[in-house]
């Protein structure tokens, strides 16, 4: 599995969505119960600020995961960020490099590999709450979801739950979708609708 690869086609899935984002969806509530949409932007654009400076050895600072700005064009912060990461990733050597993650733990660092499948998985499923929010359509293809799906089956249900990275999971008919899995396997509802504001 070419995880680089896969990893810029989730990025662009979730540009596809916040592209078409308006200023007035901005305030909107998110299946991300503690975010906006503003809040949820300004997440993406600090989790590829951070998942870059990981890939160069400096992703420990805890200040460097929350300092993303969407000044008065998110979509153009977005794409920023984007061009960070995606450059940040092309070393052949990040594969292996410890990257930081301290959102996870005070001093959690794991393979290069294994973080850029989180920030796949992240970015796969973000991509859909920003486009439920704002009413669009999310479809990721099957490989895409395929790799999302492995790597959220990997991730322990252990320290799950409000505040934390990823929610509980929730129950979905065996025979659901793909994507409908991937959805649930994170703790997201999939048929969450936005509520008026």
């Amino acid at each position: 599995m070419d995880i680089r690869r896969l990893d810029r086609e989730a990025l662009l899935l979730a540009g596809d969505a916040v592209s078409l984002v308006k200023t007035d969806h901005l305030r909107w509530a998110t299946p991300c119960a503690d975010w906006t949409l503003y809040g949820l932007l300004r997440h993406l654009v600090s989790q590829n600020k951070g998942f870059a400076a990981s890939a160069r050895d400096a992703g420990t600072p805890w200040a460097v995961w929350h300092d993303g700005d969407l000044g008065d064009d998110p979509a153009g912060a977005y794409a920023a960020s984007v061009g960070k990461v995606v450059a940040a990733f092309a070393d052949d050597e990040v594969l292996e490099r410890r990257f930081a993650l301290p959102e996870v733990g005070e001093g959690f660092a794991v393979p290069g590999r294994t973080a850029i499948g989180f920030h796949l998985l992240d970015y796969v499923v973000h991509a859909w709450d920003v486009a439920v929010t704002i009413g669009v359509p999310w479809q990721p293809d099957a490989e895409l979801t395929t790799a999302a799906l492995r790597v959220a089956a990997l991730v322990p249900d252990e320290g799950r739950g409000a505040g934390t990275a990823f929610r509980r999971r929730i129950a979905v008919r065996d025979d659901a979708p793909p994507a409908d899995q991937l959805l649930a396997l994170v703790g997201r509802d999939p048929s969450w609708t936005p509520k008026p504001c």
